[in-house]
């Protein structure tokens, strides 16, 4: 950055709106105007100004704001429309010595250009705009910006073919609203006062579309104020361009006419006569048939353009009603959409809040129970916990997943009901007719021939030729028994074992049951005496002594410092990595049996 004496505004404005989020930069720009709307600033003052909120970046700020989705600003139109008055002021009076193509060939244009998407969505939106505020807000915004519009191309004479030739400008000149229209055609006006040789610049298909959309207004309305802003636009290019008259008489052979019958006696005559002279003065010189030719069509373009007119204004009300509609209906669904999400956001949120408020109080009953629990039975009641937890959840999926499949074939179902109730019928209807037949005498089975016998005893004999039965020998039969009384013997062994070792389990369960009871029923350590000591002491001495030095090892464990400590984290908490103190426990003898 420049290290010249800085305005200290714009330094300090430069300095926030870098420190700050990006939705309040539009509101800290809005400050420009104040510095720039400074009386007591000098012509080199506000130049130096200008200068140095280009060089901060304020002014490219300014474009990047207008680019953006106007709706989603800080006091939405509003804001977009001062921005656009700022960004005209910043740049007019501004002379760039550094890179000066940057400013002059791309700044330039490219804030021109937002400058008419800004003013053809204000547009947009005054049209549709139903409020008599909401309108009379809109337009004022729309003539905020078309006026710095003007003051951009007043102050860089370059920029008016810019303007001129930019599809949005043409797109904003055609519309049939008649406050937006007259604006419009007074930033024409202003161009032409500015260049007056920027039509014979521009491509002819440029010059020829905003002419057309003069000429359609004189013929399409009969609004004074259009019409005379259409003449006096249609005057000054002939005045400027004389050469262009030729190209009225031309291309709009009926205009003459036009003029004198429709427009004459509206409050603009003085204008309308000195642009029927300059017609007529171009017309004298033709032929007297060339003018009836032009006369005649002029009638013809008349009529059919009131024709067109006519039925463009008789389906007019049928396509406002039908927008009106569409418009209607997309709004109520929006609304519905808007309303449908945020119940979903609300309930989201409830359950979230929900599934926390559960899972701290888990927690807080796990940790109370923790307390209660014995160091030696807290992986033990983990575990317990984890296979509880594992079973609620495989229950739940498996509900999910029965309801799930329940539903799929909740079709298949319905049809197999039916399927079963329309057999049911056919086989009521079939019994009821079988019933009602006579009954036929009763027939024996037809006996064999002597034929038919030999040659079913035939077929019997190969059969049994075929596949001979097998034959077993006595001590075959006596090894085979002996061999089942083995392993019926051994069976019974094994199952007098299992049942042994199950009742021992059995046994054990119920002491572990019984001792975590005791733990639960346990009072605290403050309140325990030594009656309530004796239910948790062994009798076993080894044990006791077992215990109390396993304890005793834990405590030291854990006072050890932490460079001790690592590379435990991956191990289990009932494992302690040291030599010394595993000699010391498994050397201890312990009486009893397992």
């Amino acid at each position: 950055f420049p290290m010249a004496a800085t305005d200290p505004q714009v330094l300090a404005l430069a300095a926030q709106v870098t420190e700050s989020r990006e939705q309040d930069i539009p509101l800290l720009l809005l400050k420009l105007k104040g510095i720039l709307s400074n009386p007591s600033l000098g012509c080199e003052e506000s130049r130096k100004i200008k200068q140095d909120i280009y060089d901060y970046g304020l002014t490219q700020y300014c474009l990047l704001v207008l680019k953006r989705d106007h709706s989603q600003l800080c006091g939405a139109w509003a804001t977009a429309a001062q921005l656009a008055e700022i960004l005209s002021h910043c740049c007019v009076g501004l002379e760039v010595k550094e890179d000066p193509e940057e400013f002059y060939k791309k700044f330039l244009p490219s804030a021109i250009d937002s400058l008419l998407v800004l003013g053809k969505r204000l547009q947009a939106r005054f049209i549709r705009a139903i409020k008599d505020k909401e309108k009379q807000d809109f337009l004022h915004w729309f003539q905020i910006v078309t006026d710095a519009i003007c003051w951009l191309f007043g102050g860089h004479i370059q920029l008016a073919a810019c303007v001129l030739q930019n599809d949005r400008f043409l797109k904003l000149l055609i519309t049939d609203d008649v406050e937006t229209a007259i604006i419009m055609m007074s930033v024409l006006h202003n161009i032409l006062r500015i260049n007056s040789s920027v039509l014979l610049q521009v491509e002819e298909e440029t010059l020829h579309s905003v002419l057309d959309e003069l000429v359609y207004k004189l013929s399409s309305t009969t609004n004074p104020a259009v019409g005379g802003a259409a003449t006096k636009l249609l005057l000054l290019v002939a005045k400027f361009c004389k050469q262009l008259v030729q190209l009225f008489t031309t291309r709009y052979k009926g205009l003459k006419g036009l003029l004198s019958k429709q427009w004459t006696g509206k409050g603009f005559d003085r204008e309308l006569n000195q642009l029927l002279d300059l017609l007529h003065l171009e017309q004298s010189s033709e032929k007297g048939e060339m003018q009836k030719q032009h006369q005649a069509a002029c009638v013809i373009q008349a009529a059919w353009r009131g024709f067109q007119t006519r039925k463009r204004l008789k389906k007019l009300p049928q396509a406002v009603i039908t927008l009106q509609r569409n418009f209607r209906a997309k709004r109520e669904q929006e609304l519905q959409h808007l309303t449908k999400q945020k119940e979903d956001e609300a309930l989201k949120l409830q359950l979230q809040l929900q599934r926390q408020r559960a899972m701290r109080l888990f927690h807080e009953r796990q940790l109370a129970l923790l307390e209660v629990v014995h160091a030696s039975q807290v992986n033990k009641y983990m575990k317990e916990m984890e296979e509880k937890s594992a079973l609620t959840i495989q229950r739940f999926w498996r509900g999910y997943r029965a309801r799930r499949i329940f539903h799929q074939q909740k079709q298949s179902l319905k049809e197999y009901k039916a399927a079963i109730i329309i057999q049911r019928a056919a086989c009521k209807f079939l019994e009821k007719r079988r019933r009602r037949r006579p009954l036929s005498p009763w027939k024996g089975p037809k006996g064999l021939s002597d034929e038919q016998r030999l040659a079913l005893q035939q077929k019997v004999d190969d059969y049994i030729k075929l596949h001979p039965a097998s034959q077993m020998s006595e001590e075959m039969s006596k090894e085979l028994h002996m061999q089942a009384q083995a392993k019926l013997a051994q069976f019974l062994l094994r199952s007098r074992l299992d049942q042994r070792a199950a009742q021992r389990r059995e046994a054990l369960l119920a002491q572990v049951n019984t001792d975590v009871e005791l733990l639960m029923n346990a009072p605290g350590l403050a309140e325990t005496t030594e009656k309530d000591l004796g239910a948790f002491m062994s009798r076993s001495i080894p044990i006791a002594t077992k215990a109390r030095q396993k304890h005793n090892t834990m405590l030291k464990y854990t006072r050890w410092p932490w460079w001790k400590k690592l590379g435990d984290e991956f191990m289990e908490d009932d494992v302690i990595p040291d030599d010394a103190i595993n000699t010391e426990l498994e050397t201890l003898f312990t009486g009893g049996k397992k």
